[in-house]
């Protein structure tokens, strides 16, 4: 590998403004917030910042004093910038600040050829500057998901579709415009939220208390704002194929014709909305796998991440210590021993695994072994094989998985079905045929008898005389009736003799 530094990269000799900034000169934008006097540049770009928000655009020395005194009415730390000219200085020459002479400031010919420079914002200066800004004003509240932002892009959709339809290209340049800033605006707020949560899991064993204080907050928030999302999401998605039906390419064209942007070519303004109409289709049209899926899911998952993070931090409030805490103690015992034998007894201390648990386990019976009886004549205790090889006592497990034998539950389900096929049967051939004057075979044998047994537990008994009783089964009747005498039914097993009752079996 070579040892030179990396050439520097290549600008076109035709660009200006902040596309003449090389790689290097836009990196070299960040020194002054890394400087030593990081806190005065940083008050000083704000007096710049201050005059450009009141059209003063060019600050001569004197005049970015003056800003700085009226800064420190409000900000004292701002009263604590020194000379302000080698400040103006650095910065110029980190591009931050464009320098250029003023003549008209100069009152005699001395004056002149003293140079009174003024001083402004570089496009690229000022971004980094805000940039910085950014960073500073930075709060948790920023974290957040918008859901109330779902009806304004609904509305801007239907409005779309109909300047599209219209051939307003100018409403359709708003509106394309718009919906490209909330979408990048919504997937910055998501993401900023999402590394919130993880700071928050992250500072949780330290400070428990902050989670615990706003974790009604942040599950409300999360799920209103997934209810707002599955809502919306299908009126989002008719919405974007209605707009898409009354022409892409048409749209497209018409915001590009409408965009103002000076130093873009024609294809190239159609290729950026191009790719924006691409973006909005991405987030809420492709149901499956788009954007707005993606956040749904992603919201469902911060949820449950939440609630697991809540019962960790609940159970160890409960056990007055975590169980991270515990080991972090327990780690720095171990660091502290002063040798390895300090160290093996803190171990056996702790954990205790070098004894041999297997001794101490009884038998199953005690009474069985007698407590005078030797080892070596005692049988041996059955020791299960998690305590031989690991240490640990076997714990306690559910029932043991079910095994279903599929084929032989429909074999039996078969036969079972065939069964009450064959009494059904039997039962309408002592329906149709009768139980007299023939004999009954094996399946009408079994379904008589069935019969017999439903209606005589039925009967009920009166002065030694028997009532008329019945009893219903497989689609039959059968009925005792009185009768003088006795009463004979012929079965292949036997004749069956019935003193006082008459048989009569009906459909």
């Amino acid at each position: 590998m070579s040892d030179e530094p990396d050439a520097p990269e290549p600008v076109d000799e035709g660009a200006f403004g902040i596309d003449a900034f090389s790689l290097d000169d836009r990196l070299r934008l960040f020194h002054f917030a890394a400087a030593e006097k990081r806190h005065e540049y940083l008050w000083l770009l704000r007096a710049f910042d201050r005059g450009r928000a009141n059209y003063q655009v060019l600050l001569h020395a004197s005049d970015a004093v003056e800003l700085l005194e009226r800064l420190a009415a409000d900000h004292p730390a701002a009263g604590a910038v020194g000379d302000v000219q080698p400040l103006l200085d650095a910065l110029a020459d980190w591009q931050i600040l464009d320098r250029s002479y003023d003549g008209t400031r100069a009152a005699n010919l001395a004056e002149y050829r003293n140079r009174h420079y003024v001083y402004q914002f570089t496009q690229a200066g000022y971004r980094a500057y805000r940039a910085v800004e950014d960073v500073l004003g930075a709060r948790l509240e920023d974290a957040q998901l918008s859901r109330l932002v779902f009806p304004d892009i609904l509305g801007d959709l239907h409005a779309l579709a109909e300047a599209n339809a219209a051939g307003d290209a100018e409403e359709v340049y708003r509106k394309l415009g718009r919906l490209d800033s909330v979408l990048n605006e919504m997937a910055q707020r998501a993401a900023r939220f999402y590394l919130m949560l993880g700071d928050l899991a992250r500072t949780n064993d330290t400070r428990p208390e902050v989670f615990l204080a706003r974790k009604d907050t942040l599950l409300a928030h999360m799920r209103e704002f997934t209810a707002e999302l599955g809502r919306y999401a299908p009126l989002l998605a008719e919405a974007v194929e209605k707009a898409a039906a009354t022409g892409v390419e048409r749209m497209i064209e018409y915001a590009a014709e409408a965009d103002e942007r000076l130093f873009r070519s024609p294809a190239d303004r159609l290729a950026d909305w191009r790719h924006r109409w691409d973006g909005i289709v991405h987030w809420f049209a492709e149901r499956e796998h788009g954007e707005a899926e993606r956040l749904q899911d992603a919201t469902v998952t911060a949820i449950r991440s939440v609630l697991a993070l809540l019962r960790r931090v609940t159970e160890a409030r409960r056990g007055g210590v975590s169980r991270e805490s515990q080991l972090r103690h327990l780690a720095q015992w171990f660091t502290s021993c002063e040798s390895d034998e300090d160290a093996h007894a803190l171990f056996q201390a702790v954990f205790g695994l070098g004894a041999p648990r297997h001794i101490a386990v009884p038998y199953a019976d005690p009474e069985q072994i007698p407590g005078r009886t030797s080892w070596w004549e005692a049988e041996p205790v059955e020791l299960a094989r998690t305590l031989v090889q690991s240490g640990r006592t076997p714990a306690l497990h559910g029932p043991g998985r079910i095994e279903r034998n599929d084929a032989q539950r429909a074999r039996l389900r078969a036969g079972q079905l065939q069964e009450q096929a064959e009494r059904r049967s039997a039962a309408n051939a002592l329906a149709s045929d009768g139980v007299y004057g023939r004999t009954l075979g094996e399946p009408e044998t079994r379904a008589l008898l069935a019969l017999l047994d439903v209606a005589l537990a039925a009967r009920v008994p009166a002065s030694r005389s028997v009532t008329a009783a019945s009893g219903s089964a497989h689609g039959v009747r059968l009925t005792l009736t009185p009768a003088e005498g006795s009463t004979t039914v012929d079965t292949v097993r036997g004749r069956l003799h019935l003193d006082g009752l008459r048989l009569e079996v009906t459909a």
